[in-house]
């Protein structure tokens, strides 16, 4: 068949590969590089070169099979990251690490203060509590985030400097979109990943020389005939006995199939002639956008060294309507250079200019009941009207959830990894 994949992120890239050799495949992606959120920086310096990464950057061992699999078959090197993650405020009157006891009390009054020290207990009661959520029926209880943390009576301490900056983290959500947040998703995944414990935590890791490697690595086996960029797809028609994909600015083009890799407000706007099911299920997942800066400002780290973590999740004096953290990327892909390389989401204005090196946005799924209620019919729209839809939103958000959902796509194409 001919098939088009639209979108070159992760799960586009993952179609294109499985599909190829298959069937006569073409990646058509809007940006002018291929990746979507894998998005690495080539930095000159005096000493060197860097590839910083500023969009996906970890994964490990126990989640991401999938993805592992992938990277292995394509033969691009991996190694170690340490993971950590710390919150502060703007002034440095709060701040931890929570990767060790010399970070969790990198400011020494934390040691005889109570509210604290509340914290660190109710994230330990936390822990254990969050599992008897998951033995609790969710026909008998599913409470948002906001009602299981009051419910349990959680400290405002570890609810607004612990678990909710964690989670907004982790998602790049709105903090305050949080309390409506299905606490079963949270918990779920807390646990999936190791979170719930301070023991037997997978092993995270980054892709060594920068993410890219992998995109480039399928994009050289596709093919750069294969991979058009730069080609915004702008309506996609159903037809009886074909699919009409035109580009922008283009001519329809014929294919048998096509498979829509990018997000799925995105694929709501393209489609011609959305189908009830196709608006529900596709309309189910509002995004956020989120600014994210490269930079050199040493300063978006907290004021304490031994608080630096490599995830810097900072407390703002006025609440914000979008998550602000700061990754290490020395600490995340180990760099040894005379300068910290960081990743700001959402603090544009107080980087200092000269320290920018580049400025980007991407766009996150924001999840609720509906998005959650909707992934579990995922399979109602496969292959509706030549159409296969695949992407991290129908997961936890995600690379895993990205090539999950590629491989599900296009497991009735014959494609698998």
């Amino acid at each position: 068949m001919k098939i088009a994949i639209i979108g070159s992120g992760v799960s586009g890239l993952v179609a294109a590969h499985v599909l190829h050799g298959l069937h006569d495949v073409t990646l058509l992606e809007a940006n002018d590089y291929a990746g979507g959120h894998t998005h690495t920086q080539r930095v000159e310096t005096e000493r060197g070169a860097y590839d910083v990464d500023t969009g996906f950057i970890v994964h490990n061992d126990r989640n991401y099979p999938h993805f592992t699999r992938l990277i292995d078959q394509l033969g691009v090197a991996t190694q170690p990251s340490p993971m950590s993650f710390g919150v502060s405020d703007t002034i440095g009157d709060f701040e931890y690490n929570g990767a060790s006891p010399n970070g969790l009390y990198a400011k020494r009054s934390h040691l005889v203060s109570p509210s604290f020290q509340r914290m660190v207990a109710d994230l330990i009661r936390f822990n254990r509590e969050a599992r008897e959520l998951l033995e609790t029926s969710a026909s008998a209880w599913d409470p948002s985030l906001r009602e299981y943390l009051r419910a349990r009576r959680y400290s405002d301490a570890f609810v607004q400097k612990l678990i909710v900056p964690q989670a907004a983290a982790v998602w790049s959500a709105d903090p305050g979109q949080l309390w409506s947040f299905p606490a079963r998703f949270l918990v779920e995944f807390f646990d999936n990943h190791g979170m719930l414990g301070f023991r037997d935590r997978p092993q995270w890791r980054t892709v060594t020389g920068g993410s890219a490697r992998y995109v480039e690595a399928i994009v050289a086996r596709l093919g750069s005939e294969r991979v058009r960029l730069a080609t915004p797809v702008q309506r996609i028609e159903r037809r009886p006995d074909h699919v009409a994909v035109t580009p922008r600015g283009g001519d329809a083009e014929r294919y048998d199939h096509v498979v829509v890799a990018v997000h799925s407000d995105q694929a709501l706007r393209m489609l011609a002639d959305p189908s009830e099911r196709e608006r529900e299920l596709l309309g189910a997942f509002p995004y956020q956008r989120n600014e994210v800066v490269l930079h050199t400002d040493r300063g978006m780290l907290p004021r304490r060294r031994r608080a630096w973590a490599s995830w810097n999740y900072h407390l703002g004096e006025r609440a914000s309507d979008r998550p602000t953290v700061t990754y290490h990327m020395n600490r995340l892909q180990s760099f040894a250079a005379d300068r910290e390389f960081c990743v700001t989401l959402n603090r544009s204005d107080e980087i200092r200019r000269e320290h920018v090196i580049a400025r980007f946005e991407y766009d996150h799924p924001v999840y609720t009941s509906a998005g959650q209620a909707a992934q579990q019919r995922w399979h109602e729209l496969e292959g509706d009207g030549r159409t296969s839809y695949c992407g991290a939103y129908w997961g936890w958000g995600f690379h895993e959830d990205g090539v999950v959902s590629a491989l599900r796509a296009c497991e009735r194409l014959g494609g698998r990894l």
